[in-house]
């Protein structure tokens, strides 16, 4: 059985960091993404890597504040979230594929997690 936990999230004053942890069971996967969701909004991406970690992508909105990383040895992908802003509020979801590249398009994830709520205040 495969799943995806997330953890790491909580509230936070804006401009602090929080590093989000997904931990991956029952297979390892080629790629891992990171998509966020605020209340009575769409979900949108917000990072990608793959197995080899040499291909990331970003949202822009997190580019340059948002790292995503990934220990292939403990199964698990990481988001470090530095400067937060009070529109980073939202439930992050991880969500793996087989997909060889980076996935930016929530439909081609198979496997999501639970999501962890991040709420930041201004």
């Amino acid at each position: 059985q495969v799943t995806l936990v997330e953890s790491g999230g909580g509230l936070v004053q804006a401009g602090v960091s929080l590093r989000l942890s997904c931990a991956a069971s029952g297979r390892t996967f080629s790629s891992y993404g990171w998509f966020r969701q605020a209340p009575g909004k769409e979900r949108e991406f917000v990072a990608a890597i793959t197995w080899s970690a040499r291909n990331t992508a970003y949202a822009d909105s997190v580019k340059g504040r948002f790292t995503i990383s990934r220990d292939n040895a403990k199964n698990t992908v990481y988001l470090q979230m530095n400067s937060l802003k009070p529109e980073d509020t939202a439930v992050y979801y991880c969500a793996a594929s087989n997909a060889i590249d980076v996935v930016i398009t929530d439909r081609l994830y198979r496997y999501w997690g639970q999501g962890t709520q991040v709420t930041v205040s201004s």
